[in-house]
Parts: C-alpha cells; sequence; structure tokens
C-alpha cells in the first residue's frame, strides 16, 4: 500500500494552534487527481497542497492546491506554507522557489529571521489586480446575514477581483459589523446560482479598518460551498484586497502595505503582511507574506 509523508504547519502566525494550518505533501508523485482530493477531504483544512516535479526543470516544483471539495488556482497561505516546509527540509534552501500552478508562475521568496533561521515566506501573486463583476449589497448582506446597512459602499461598492483567484470583496462598516457576519448556506447557493461567472467558488471575503493607523485592517472569509464555513488567514483574498485598496488610492505611483488580521472570531489569530504597487504605467501587482509554525509530521496511506 503506498504511503506519503505530509507535514502540516500553522500559516501567518508565530504560535502553535494559531493561524491557519495547512497540509503539505513534499513528494505526491503517483497520486491521482481523485486521491488528491480525498486527501484533503480527509485533512478537513481549508488547503492541502500536493508537490510534484515540474513540467520545466528551470522551476522548483508543481504544485497543486486543494480545498476539501475543489483545486484552486492559485492560494496565498498554502504557499507560504510549501515554501516554508521545502525549505526547512532542505536545509541550505534557495532564496526563493518558483511554483508551477494553475494560475501561473508563483515566486515564493524566503523569510529569515534575526537569528538566520528560517521564518516564513513571501509570495508574489501570479497575477495583476482584475476586477470583474460587481455583486448587489442585498447579496452581500444576505450571505453574511447582515443587514444592508452594515454594508460600507464610500470607498468601493462590493466586487468581484482576483490576483488568482476570485474573491467577493466587500467593506463592512466597523469591526462589531464584521463580528456579527454568519454565512449563510441558502445565501450562498442563491448567489451561485445567480451569478454563474463564479462557477459555484462563492467566496466572501468582508473587511474593515482599524482604528489608530489608516493600512491596518480586519478581515473575514466565507466559503461554505467550497467546504470552508470561515478561514483563519486567506493570503490570495487579502493579496486582492491590497492590491484594490491600492488600485483606489491617490495617484498614479504607490506602493503601500498593510497589516491585516484575520482568524480572531474564530480563536486562530493571523496577521497578514500584504503589499501592493501601482503604476501609471503598469498593473497593480501584489504580494503576502507572513511567519510558519511547523506542528506534525507523519505518514498517511493511500
Amino acid at each position: 500500500m503506498p504511503a506519503y509523508d505530509f507535514h502540516t504547519v500553522n500559516v501567518f502566525t508565530d504560535q502553535r494552534f494559531a493561524g491557519n494550518p495547512l497540509a503539505v505533501l513534499p513528494d505526491a508523485a503517483g497520486l491521482t487527481d481523485a486521491q488528491m482530493q480525498a486527501i484533503a477531504a480527509e485533512f478537513n483544512l481549508s488547503e492541502t497542497t500536493f508537490v510534484l516535479p515540474p513540467t520545466d526543470p528551470r522551476h522548483h516544483a508543481h504544485v497543486r492546491i486543494f480545498t476539501p471539495r475543489h483545486e484552486l488556482p492559485f492560494a496565498g497561505h498554502p504557499n507560504v506554507g510549501t515554501g516554508f516546509v521545502l525549505a526547512t527540509m532542505a536545509g541550505d534552501p534557495p532564496e526563493h522557489y518558483s511554483f508551477e500552478q494553475l494560475a501561473g508562475l508563483v515566486r515564493v521568496h524566503i523569510l529569515r529571521d534575526t537569528t538566520g533561521a528560517i521564518s516564513g515566506a513571501r509570495v508574489a501573486a501570479p497575477r495583476s489586480l482584475s476586477i470583474d463583476i460587481g455583486i448587489p449589497v442585498e447579496v452581500v448582506a444576505a450571505c453574511a446575514s447582515l443587514p444592508e446597512t452594515d454594508i460600507a459602499t464610500l470607498s468601493h461598492t462590493p466586487l468581484v477581483a482576483s490576483v488568482g483567484t476570485q474573491f467577493i470583496i466587500a467593506e463592512l462598516a466597523g469591526p462589531e459589523a464584521l463580528a456579527r457576519a454568519t454565512p449563510d448556506l441558502a445565501a450562498f447557493r442563491a448567489a451561485a446560482e445567480r451569478f454563474p461567472q463564479l462557477a459555484g467558488h462563492v467566496m466572501l471575503h468582508l473587511y474593515t479598518w482599524l482604528p489608530g493607523d489608516e493600512r491596518r485592517i480586519r478581515a473575514r472569509m466565507f466559503a461554505p460551498l467550497d467546504g470552508i464555513q470561515e478561514d483563519p488567514a486567506t493570503g490570495s483574498a487579502n493579496a486582492a484586497l491590497a492590491a484594490l485598496l491600492t488600485s483606489i488610492g491617490p495617484g498614479d505611483n504607490l506602493d503601500l502595505q498593510y497589516a491585516i488580521e484575520q482568524g480572531v472570531e474564530m480563536g486562530r489569530p493571523s496577521l497578514i503582511i500584504a503589499a501592493a504597487v501601482k503604476t501609471g504605467e503598469g498593473p497593480v501587482s501584489a504580494s503576502v507574506a507572513g511567519t510558519c509554525v511547523p506542528v506534525m509530521r507523519g505518514t498517511l496511506q493511500v
């Protein structure tokens, strides 16, 4: 019976049992698509990654990312965690990894602490910001079980944005409204039927500004149709959020960084450092960075 090693890490935190857990299979060669999906469902984490040989020898690996129900083209915390796991296994890793993924080539820069120990990673989103359809306020409010008055629309109305994976992004009136948000499964199913462009992936990223710093944010992400009732830390959503906020900022040239808290309401606090750059000559690019903590190692049989 084939056996595969796995590692789990907590991502976007420096505390064990906080942040967003991730399972990584560092050598998944030989697994079928169905087996990968079944393994991701068995771990039942927001994502599980499978490291395969690259199709182009100039790259380090082909990395596939699965939620308990679907494969994703790109995600932030799986790339941060996978880079961390591969770097710690290597002992003397390269400064960065290049991962082939459905959304494109992902560059993962390895981070070290003040002692030189590997501490985490920074991930450049594989695509520049794209903004798709607008989503009515009433749809967001229904999905989040909130009154429409809790949805803020002064800076932007709810919309679909992506730097590799699509999210509905909506601003809320304040932290109290964010804390009251609860995913309504029936409303998510109705939204999936109403907006076939989302291909069934109705992933709702809600955020609000925190007092004291104009670029300090708290966020929550719900994706019950993908088997994720709530995600403790969503790098791809926060990369898209950083790119969106930077794109609507004043001026043609901006290089901004955002400290984004997530998972607080779940008891798994996370800290994501998201950054975005826009220039008058080109598209808006984004990255996310964070630290990781190893948790478990083991072997699973297939």
